[in-house]
């Protein structure tokens, strides 16, 4: 691949993590927080998103596509990066490894959360409250899809931070250190609402 061709799809990589694929994971978890006022309203939100029109359309290329986009190219990145943590162990060393060690286990989670979801609802199943509801009812699963959430609030987190240094929008040392409280606060934020979500199907 040509040093030129590698920065674009870098770009593109990197546009594809926040718009449209960190946008979803944000709206995703919103919905799932729906959870946290009781069935019905997680199940009416949830069939508001389902019945909207143009759906698969939707889902395939404002989700799906860019996903797996985003998520191919980045275990290439993941796979051929030479994390140097040891040698120089600054913070943002640490967050480039991170952010690797998280996409490549989002592939997995996310692979496995759309078979228990998608792949079962095209199946015939119901994705609703008692879906959720008896998946978490394994402590392994609760405990799986609390690192998954985690995992990708930091990933879509740290990503913002990238996103704007990579396209130039935060350059000078201030502004990336301001980037990097607004991501933290990103952080903390999503996590807050993925997680009471989660327990509340508990």
């Amino acid at each position: 691949m040509s040093r030129e061709s590698d920065f674009y799809i870098r770009r593109l990589h990197s546009l594809l993590g926040i718009i449209p694929v960190g946008l979803f994971v944000a709206q995703h978890l919103v919905i799932n927080h729906f959870a946290t006022r009781g069935p019905e309203a997680f199940n009416a939100a949830s069939d508001f998103m389902g019945n909207l029109p143009f759906v698969l359309f939707l889902e395939w290329f404002i989700i799906y596509i860019p996903l797996m986009l985003h998520a191919f190219y980045g275990l290439y990145i993941a796979f051929t990066a030479k994390n140097n943590v040891k040698r120089y162990g600054t913070f943002r060393n640490w967050m480039f490894m991170f952010q690797r060690i998280t996409g490549v286990f989002l592939v997995v989670f996310i692979a496995w959360h759309i078979y228990q979801t998608r792949l079962q609802k095209a199946f015939g199943a119901d994705v609703n409250f008692d879906m959720m509801a008896d998946i978490l009812s394994s402590p392994f699963m609760l405990v799986f899809y609390m690192a998954g959430v985690i995992a990708a609030t930091f990933h879509l987190a740290n990503g913002l931070w990238s996103f704007l240094v990579t396209w130039g929008i935060s350059q000078s040392p201030r502004s990336q250190k301001i980037v990097t409280y607004v991501s933290l606060g990103v952080f903390l934020v999503l996590s807050v609402i993925g997680v009471q979500a989660l327990l509340a199907f508990v």
